[in-house]
């Protein structure tokens, strides 16, 4: 026969406090995926994925929440007793390193949380055709995407693109691949490849520079100059014609008879 043990409450001890015991007593646990602990799901892009929460050693109904994040997951009434269920479609690149968590309602504490950790391919940004002026500097920005990251390399034409030390630089984060270069000459037109490559394949961009030719450049104080000296001239021009442009209009003389 199995014995049934009740749990004797000392007199005088805290109603608040008994519960707390009997929350303690009773081990309730919670698992997604079979795993009980905090855990990071790697996926591809696909279709969907589901998460299944599942509560252990209760003998009574638990209500379960779900977050994402930092906000909390609608759930219609038939998914929130002891099992729980919330599907992610479609996954896609912005989910990855998002959390879902599963807790238990009446003790928050209670919880287990899942990472995701999508994989994808690089997908890469950036404007494609760049016009500048010679001998001015230039900078194409590469943005890419990618999880893993990638190993990122630049093209010129479809060639390996030679560094001048001098004159070009690098610049990389896990999601820019920049590429400057100062004081462009003619020679610098072309085709510029951002190639990045990952092991799930690789991906790249065409940026087209255009090295215009140089514009001239007028002084300043020299078109000042100018403007003012015609400026003058007109003047003068004007109040040595308005002595005769007022004679048209006087008028003549009567003579007395």
């Amino acid at each position: 026969m199995v014995q049934r043990h009740s749990l004797t409450i000392p007199h005088g001890v805290p109603v608040l406090a008994v519960s707390f015991l009997a929350c303690v007593a009773t081990g309730v646990e919670l698992s997604v995926n079979n795993q009980a602990a905090d855990f990071t799901l790697s996926t591809g892009l696909s279709p969907a994925i589901s998460l299944s929460c599942l509560v252990h050693n209760s003998s009574q109904a638990e209500e379960l929440l779900w977050y994402r994040g930092d906000g909390q997951v609608d759930l219609k009434d038939g998914n929130k007793v002891n099992i729980s269920n919330i599907c992610i479609s479609p996954v896609n690149e912005s989910d990855n390193g998002v959390t879902f968590t599963c807790r238990l309602a009446r003790d928050r504490a209670v919880q287990v949380s899942v990472t995701l950790d999508v994989q994808f391919p690089p997908h890469l940004s950036g404007e494609e055709t760049l016009h500048v002026e010679e001998e001015k500097d230039v900078t194409l920005t590469c943005n890419s995407k990618s999880n893993p990251q990638g190993q990122s390399t630049w093209l010129k034409d479809s060639q390996s693109l030679t560094l001048q030390q001098s004159r070009h630089k690098l610049y990389q984060t896990s999601e820019v691949f920049q590429l400057s270069i100062s004081k462009v000459q003619k020679s610098d037109n072309g085709t510029y490849t951002c190639l990045v490559e990952s092991r799930l394949g690789n991906g790249t961009r065409d940026f087209h520079l255009i090295v215009e030719d140089k514009k001239p450049v007028f002084p300043k104080e020299a078109v000042i100059a100018a403007v003012v000296v015609v400026t003058i001239t007109i003047l003068f021009g004007i109040v040595a014609r308005l002595d005769k442009f007022l004679k048209c209009f006087k008028k003549p003389k009567e003579t007395a008879l």
